[in-house]
């Protein structure tokens, strides 16, 4: 049975790498209009595809994906651990 996190665990995630910066980034549930009014134009956009239609907007350090209009995920590309 799993013990539950103390105070002092750490918790680890595979695929990411722990860091103390953390970026502003799009929040999950906001609009692709809110988005580009707070970040700006992304570096690149791919999409819709598929269904629900989901788009992944490029920024330099992040990436957002959406279903519709909305945000679904970011992801921190500083924090992954890419495979080698």
């Amino acid at each position: 049975m799993l013990q539950p996190a103390s105070a002092g665990d750490n918790l680890v995630i595979p695929g990411h790498v722990a860091t103390m910066d953390t970026q502003m980034m799009p929040q999950r549930g906001i609009s692709m209009d809110d988005v580009l009014s707070e970040f700006g134009e992304p570096d690149e956009r791919f999409g819709p595809v598929g269904e629900p239609p989901i788009s992944e907007w490029v920024y330099g350090s992040f990436r957002v994906y959406f279903e519709h209009n909305l945000v679904l995920h970011s992801i921190d590309l500083t924090t992954l651990i890419m495979p080698q």
